[in-house]
């Protein structure tokens, strides 16, 4: 069985993040966590209290914790009736991206799947402060959901990489999974005005075209100008379904999360967004 864990702050975008997670796996066997970290309310409004205080408070937002994600688990199994899908519970006394890493190692959790942003976020902007933190620090893949966004199956994915970073074979075989249960085209997108790779890049594009034996594979190359704009642009042009790209050291997307901020670059994404961690796990 595959293992998901979808955080939640009860937003109407969480919801929308798990109803695309069930669309997008109903035909698999699958445990659903829904996990909301509170530790962040408890911290927050009530850091100046005394400990008696504090301790009544923080059982109180535990309790609403627990109480909204029992809701929310009866709902969904209610609406669902799936056979193949189990739901969990799990209300979390840590900040977001402690909780989720931790329980992302404590049940082996093969992908995270989120909103783009939560209740406190601007309409203006595409990926929030909480999305963001996520992306740069949870050593695990996480697919991140538009609140806009209409389901579809993925039937083309689009993949930018320079090559140069030897690839996870476990994220890859997620990736070839999902390929191959959509029977998608994935779109490799190398952006250079140089045809000819380094012995590095062979390597690693072999590696990655080894690994997606279940996927339509093509390799496509464009002249340099913004990556940002040229993957928006590559989106709009081919109507890609899924954005998937990999978080390692020096990548383009590791300077996006530390440089800026997402929507300052202008990769706003209108479409889901897979972010693969070449990081240790």
């Amino acid at each position: 069985m595959k293992n998901i864990l979808i955080p939640t702050d009860f937003s109407n975008n969480a919801d929308h993040a798990i109803s695309y997670a069930l669309n997008i796996f109903k035909c698999e066997r699958v445990n659903f966590y829904f996990l909301h970290a509170y530790a962040d309310e408890v911290y927050g409004p009530y850091h100046k209290v005394d400990p008696e205080t504090f301790e009544e408070q923080k059982k109180i937002i535990a309790d609403d914790s627990e109480n909204k994600l029992n809701k929310l688990v009866t709902e969904t199994q209610t609406k669902t009736h799936n056979p193949l899908h189990k739901y969990e519970a799990v209300p979390a006394f840590e900040s977001l991206v402690d909780a989720l890493n931790n329980f992302a190692d404590l049940k082996n959790i093969d992908l995270i799947i989120m909103g783009t942003k939560g209740n406190t976020a601007s309409s203006k902007i595409t990926f929030g402060s909480n999305t963001v933190q996520v992306f740069k620090y949870v050593k695990c893949p996480v697919l991140a959901v538009p609140d806009q966004y209409d389901y579809s199956q993925p039937k083309k994915i689009l993949f930018p990489s320079n090559y140069m970073i030897p690839y996870k074979r476990r994220e890859l075989k997620l990736l070839d999974i999902l390929a191959g249960e959509f029977k998608a085209e994935v779109h490799s997108l190398y952006i250079s005005d140089f045809v000819d790779l380094s012995h590095r890049q062979l390597d690693n594009k072999k590696f990655l075209e080894e690994s997606l034996p279940h996927a339509r594979l093509s390799f496509v190359t464009i002249g340099v100008e913004n990556r940002a704009k040229a993957i928006s642009t590559y989106i709009a042009d081919y109507n890609m379904d899924l954005l998937v790209m990999v978080n390692s050291r020096h990548s383009f997307l590791e300077d996006m999360l530390y440089k800026s901020t997402i929507d300052e670059i202008g990769l706003s994404s209108t479409i889901p967004f897979l972010v693969m961690q070449n990081l240790s796990r």
